[in-house]
């Protein structure tokens, strides 16, 4: 059980210590929609970090949140690689399932869990097996093995890195917008201005925290209207709103 430490003034948002996993100098804060769950959240404010708070918020899950300290490497601690994720990446959730604790680490796995365990009215997601759940699953896939990957590269080369080199910067800005025109060029022809059928799924919400830092990584969608008409478009949901700020302010459209 976790115990309640002290008690936030932003309404129904708690201090607690995990004592499942956790030693209580480590500490979560429990955020209360509607349906409770036994989930702690482990992230940072990151482009993949995001993905998972938008989507509880869009499913309206109950969860524990651990705001994880990359830059003291808190990632890399025995107590996250041996018990959360053994690749001391984020984000990560632990749940319970038939009694007992589990893990699941990496973005896509663990929405693709979510949307599977606790979306069976197919809010954000498809019915197994049918043609729109592969194609969700396909460009799911598309994200974690080219946008962010891509971008992640360009954003580091261009903003972070102590020299910056021309080639790696060009390679990869010119690769983000090859991704940014794919993503268009198919939005072009969508009914419903979302990447898979007539609603939201995590292959949206996949993709968002990427595209919603492309100023930053130093990429216009002037030339990728149906990109920009997108981002905005999900950008006015409640459940983007609500998640992109966790765990921590989002300043993408400051």
């Amino acid at each position: 059980m976790a115990s309640v430490l002290s008690i936030c003034r932003t309404p129904r948002i708690f201090i607690v210590a995990s004592t499942t996993l956790l030693s209580t100098r480590y500490q979560s804060r429990a955020f209360t929609m509607s349906t409770k769950t036994n989930i702690t959240l482990y992230t940072a404010a990151t482009p993949n970090g995001i993905k998972v708070p938008i989507l509880l918020a869009e499913l309206g899950l109950e969860y524990k949140l651990h705001h994880m300290k990359l830059r003291e490497n808190e990632q890399k601690e025995p107590w996250y690689l041996d018990n959360i994720n053994p690749n001391g990446r984020i984000p990560a959730i632990t749940d319970t399932f038939d009694g007992k604790q589990i893990r699941v680490f990496e973005s896509g796995a663990v929405m693709e869990y979510l949307v599977d365990r606790y979306d069976q009215d197919h809010k954000v997601s498809y019915p197994r097996n049918s043609p729109e759940y592969w194609e969700t699953l396909s460009w799911l896939m598309w994200q974690v093995g080219g946008l962010g990957p891509m971008q992640g590269q360009l954003e580091h080369f261009r903003r972070y890195a102590a020299e910056k080199i021309e080639y790696p910067i060009n390679r990869y800005d010119n690769e983000t917008r090859r991704l940014y025109r794919t993503m268009d060029t198919h939005l072009a022809k969508s009914a419903h201005g979302f990447l898979v059928g007539d609603r939201l799924t995590i292959a949206d919400i996949a993709c968002w925290g990427w595209v919603s830092s492309h100023n930053s990584d130093g990429v216009s969608l002037d030339e990728f209207p149906h990109l920009e008409r997108w981002l905005f478009k999900l950008l006015k949901r409640p459940g983007f709103e609500k998640g992109r700020h966790i765990p921590q302010h989002h300043a993408a459209f400051d």
